[in-house]
């Protein structure tokens, strides 16, 4: 790769990435150096007590039904349905980018449990969830998917609006995963604050390495 065979195009989009993965590494920072301090315990509980003031039978099993959406089992099942079908139309590096930026984000999650084992809350949860608790794994793994989904629709549909509705939709689901972790019990909200930053600074490595193969494929 050389600097003259990058056109303005490719270099404001690198300098917006750039800029895109130091907000995410900064907030994902500041959150683990204020958890460190225990300066997020009040935060913590008026976001829990100002949620669960929802609570009710039938929006619990909505939640429910939202959280499934990024839990292990369905990410996972979703992946490779996106992966095999990313295959068939002949999108290989689409395909692999998808396995590996939710496979490997995964990992990187599990790794971030084990070095912070931040125990789960105890303010009225309504569902039993097992493991630690920062940062959110839904969370981080619904930003990576449903970010890599989004990511890949804008790279391949020619209508904007089509692009635009998308986007807005997936962006729905990821925050609407991560509320209902917090409605739900299971998570404190600097858990999935957390989630979202370490999930938005793995995609975004991950779109910048795709953007980087596809630019040395097409030399």
């Amino acid at each position: 790769m050389s600097w003259k065979t990058l056109t303005l195009k490719n270099i404001i989009y690198i300098a917006s990435a750039a800029a895109i993965l130091g907000v995410f590494l900064f907030l994902f920072v500041e959150i683990v150096d204020e958890l460190r301090e225990k300066e997020l315990v009040s935060f913590d509980e008026r976001v829990i007590d100002y949620v669960q003031a929802f609570i009710s039978p039938r929006l619990t099993e909505f939640m429910q039904v939202i959280t499934f959406l990024g839990s292990v089992k369905w990410l996972a099942f979703a992946v490779i349905i996106a992966g095999v079908l990313l295959f068939i139309f002949k999108k290989r590096s689409l395909a692999i980018f998808m396995v590996i930026s939710s496979g490997v984000g995964a990992l990187f999650n599990i790794l971030l449990k084990w070095i912070f084992k931040r125990e789960r809350p105890d303010i009225r949860p309504l569902i039993e969830e097992q493991g630690f608790s920062f940062p959110s794994g839904h969370s981080m793994g619904s930003f990576i998917f449903y970010g890599s989904l989004a990511y890949m629709i804008v790279h391949l549909a020619k209508k904007r609006r089509w692009k635009t509705a998308w986007v807005l939709l997936l962006g729905f689901f990821i925050v609407s995963i991560g509320l209902s972790r917090i409605y739900l019990g299971v998570h404190f909200p600097s858990d999935v604050i957390a989630g979202f930053a370490a999930g938005g600074v793995w995609l975004t490595i991950m779109i910048l390495g795709f953007r980087y193969f596809e630019f040395r494929k097409n030399l």
